[in-house]
């Protein structure tokens, strides 16, 4: 059979995804089911683009990581964009069909935990919110024992001939990995006289802060549509999702700048 737009795309399998659980049929609940679709497809490319970028790390593909960052921050300005679709539906419009959602929550999200274990973040919840299904489990076990984004921008720098230390695992709440002073003192010295290297350490700052965006609009997102209420699937909702703001992937980077 001849390849065709439709055919290569899946498009009438795409189309059929939206199953609306809402009886009657709700108007809204097709925008939030298509949003939270495509943020997924999002984290599906940002991990994709993350393999690249370690990749290209452990490989001292300079420019290589330069244009996977570039691409990576797009990706992030367009899901914090994408809030602001979402944010056309009222309070009552999303209680409208709240109740249809049972227990799914965006706690749930796999690839989103996958995202923040790859940018060092470890949490015993990560693994409890899945308990119940296996394969999920056994697949955020083996994202824990791959290289991290900043492991592998430390294995860059050691391939570039800076002695930078190789973080050391030792958290399993938070951060992976605490601040070294050591290698901030090594970081200093590249801002100062590496312009290649500092275009490196400045996207990473962009990525952290762009994370840290989303975040903030994602809060304040279902702040304004909840208030305070409980979250679907039991979760506290926007009292949970304030504790994870101004998460800090890269703090060294962050550490240096009064430094400079």
């Amino acid at each position: 059979m001849k390849l065709t737009y439709n055919s290569y795309l899946k498009i009438e399998e795409l189309l059929d995804l939206q199953q609306l659980q809402s009886e009657p049929k709700e108007h809204d609940e097709m925008l939030f089911i298509i949003i939270h679709q495509t943020y997924e497809l999002w984290f599906k490319q940002i991990l994709h683009e993350t393999t690249k970028l370690r990749n290209n790390l452990t490989g001292t593909q300079t420019w290589g990581a330069v244009k996977t960052m570039k691409r990576i921050l797009t990706i992030l300005k367009t899901m914090v964009a994408q809030i602001d679709i979402l944010e056309t539906m009222t309070p009552l419009e999303f209680e409208s069909f709240r109740g249809f959602l049972d227990e799914s929550s965006g706690f749930q999200s796999v690839q989103f935990r996958e995202v923040e274990i790859l940018c060092g973040h470890r949490s015993p919840r990560m693994l409890k919110t899945h308990e119940d299904t296996p394969q999920y489990v056994q697949r955020l076990k083996e994202r824990m024992e791959e290289p991290t984004i900043w492991e592998c921008f430390c294995t860059y720098l050691q391939k570039s001939g800076y002695d930078i230390h190789t973080p050391e695992r030792k958290n399993d709440r938070g951060l992976l990995y605490d601040p070294s002073s050591h290698n901030q003192n090594v970081l200093l010295h590249i801002m100062n006289n590496d312009p290649e290297k500092t275009m490196l350490c400045e996207l990473l700052v962009d990525f952290d802060e762009g994370l840290q965006e989303w975040r903030y609009r994602h809060v304040k997102m279902v702040e304004r549509t909840i208030g305070n209420k409980m979250g679907t699937g039991g979760s506290s909702g926007v009292e949970y999702l304030r504790r994870t703001l101004h998460r800090r992937i890269f703090p060294d980077l962050w550490e240096i700048r009064s430094e400079i």
